[in-house]
């Protein structure tokens, strides 16, 4: 069973041969889902079902600011299912990726001009956009070669010229930093074997003469989930979340090493961000609030202060990897804000018996 946009939906699954033996049907309608918990019900399995009745929230929301005393306020008003927010370097523009529930495509918006600007046009799934330090250029996740595994691929922002395949893997792969000499790209990879890895791209030639991307080698990889390394601004500092402890933390590695590791977060962590203006990094809490904790260095050490709180507005988690974005002024976040409670109280839940019989019922198993 699954839930789509308040329906959910059964098909029945032949364990013995691993696949579907018919197609979807409706079951039930109107089960409460959000962008937040996720969807309202469960089943016991001696076949009953409850669920939580009501509207149907579907992962659409406002782009908001925040700042440090937790004021948040309208970024883009336009409520979508967007992700992965990154400012260009001048913090005029805004990249997000955006889902239509069927596709996930690429987009710019301009804040000062209220302008949304499509970037990516295959009609397949691209996502996670990440500028280059000129902001000349923007690399990008996409399943155009393999419409099952997401590779690294860019184009120029201006719109001109053709799309560049930067990566070939039967693994997928998810963009996440330059280097501040954009000779360097720092992204994430699922390997079978030792899940995420932390990846480096390098990247040699101009527009000029034309760029040319090599081998991409591992700076990381463990048994751990490591996910999202992200460069400090002078390039020296790699920084990145491990669940290699139990639990996700962020930690941050010399660049290109060898050295040591520094563990910054204290109750969880997930996506780093470094300010460009302060020695401050940024990450969100597992209860969805923004710490930060700053730094110093000495020589080929990094120390780190205790985390406190940036601020103590919660944000929502987005559906897509990174749920928040630091403007290169240091001060505001684009983030998804919690939305106001409304007056509708969802204080009661229904119980459906024997709900495995009406599952026979409206979804037969096949006869083999």
């Amino acid at each position: 069973m699954y839930l789509h946009e308040g329906t959910l939906f059964a098909v029945p699954f032949d364990l013995a041969r691993l696949e579907f033996s018919s197609q979807p049907v409706p079951v039930l309608e109107a089960v409460t889902t959000n962008n937040v918990s996720g969807a309202q019900y469960a089943v016991s399995n001696r076949g009953t079902l409850v669920y939580l009745p009501g509207s149907v929230f579907l992962n659409a929301s406002p782009i908001s600011w925040m700042d440090r005393a937790g004021k948040t306020t309208t970024l883009r008003a336009m409520p979508a299912d967007w992700s992965n927010p990154r400012f260009d370097p001048t913090g005029e523009t805004l990249a997000v990726d955006i889902s239509d529930g069927k596709q996930t495509e690429v987009w710019t918006y301009e804040w000062t001009r209220d302008t949304l600007t499509r970037m990516t046009f295959n009609g397949l799934d691209d996502r996670k956009p990440v500028w280059t330090p000129d902001g000349r250029r923007m690399v990008f996740s996409s399943t155009s070669g393999d419409k099952a595994t997401l590779n690294l691929y860019w184009r120029r922002t201006d719109g001109t010229g053709d799309v560049q395949r930067l990566t070939e893997s039967k693994n997928s792969q998810y963009a996440a930093s330059w280097h501040a000499s954009g000779k360097f790209l720092a992204f994430f990879e699922s390997n079978p074997q030792t899940s995420n890895d932390l990846m480096i791209l390098p990247i040699e030639g101009d527009e000029a003469t034309g760029w040319k991307p090599g081998k991409a080698t591992a700076f990381l990889n463990t048994p751990a989930n490591e996910l999202e390394p992200m460069f400090s601004p002078d390039g020296r500092w790699l920084a990145y979340a491990s669940n290699e402890s139990g639990r996700q933390e962020v930690f941050v590695r010399p660049f290109p090493g060898p050295g040591g590791k520094w563990q910054i977060s204290t109750g969880g962590g997930f996506g780093a961000t470094w300010s460009r203006t302060k020695s401050e990094l940024l990450y969100g809490t597992p209860d969805r609030q923004v710490m930060v904790a700053s730094y110093s260095v000495a020589g080929d050490s990094f120390r780190a202060d205790k985390p406190r709180l940036w601020s103590e507005t919660h944000f929502l988690t987005l559906t897509r990897n990174r749920s928040f974005d630091l403007h290169p002024d240091g001060e505001r976040l684009a983030v998804a804000a919690v939305p106001e409670q409304t007056a509708t109280k969802q204080d009661k839940v229904v119980f459906v018996f024997n709900f495995f019989d009406e599952l026979r019922r409206l979804a037969p198993p096949s006869a083999h």
